[in-house]
């Protein structure tokens, strides 16, 4: 994996921008739920990944392109923190006609990733 950008409110405004691409939304993800890639042995470490994450995807998914993925993703954001995007952020959402099932996957990694970053500390 490259470097990645920080996690913090700034990359978060970025992924909704679209200013970062896909793969960089999905290695934060995938970061954040404990996937790493072991490159001496050329597969995934998933030691870290919680067991619910591990038995249904012992490769971290692409977010953006699975509908399924993306589903249990939202599922995980606790019920108190599904509206932070809205309540932190201040973001109205998307203006119809302007986006798609892409975007609106993009916006549920902004918002678990906001969540993840309430509940682990790193909210700014």
């Amino acid at each position: 994996m490259s470097e990645l950008p920080p996690l913090n409110t700034e990359t978060i405004w970025a992924i909704l921008k679209e200013e970062i691409d896909d793969d960089t939304v999905n290695q934060l993800l995938w970061r954040s739920l404990g996937y790493h890639y072991d490159s001496g042995a050329s597969k995934w470490d998933i030691t870290g990944v919680s067991s619910e994450w591990q038995q249904e995807y012992p490769e971290p998914p692409n977010f953006i392109e699975s509908r399924p993925a993306t589903v249990k993703l939202t599922r995980s954001i606790p019920t108190e923190n599904k509206q932070l995007l809205k309540e932190q952020l201040g973001f109205k959402g998307y203006k119809i006609g302007e986006f798609g099932p892409r975007q609106t996957r993009r916006a549920t990694a902004a918002n678990w990733l906001l969540s993840y970053m309430k509940n682990t500390g790193l909210t700014e």
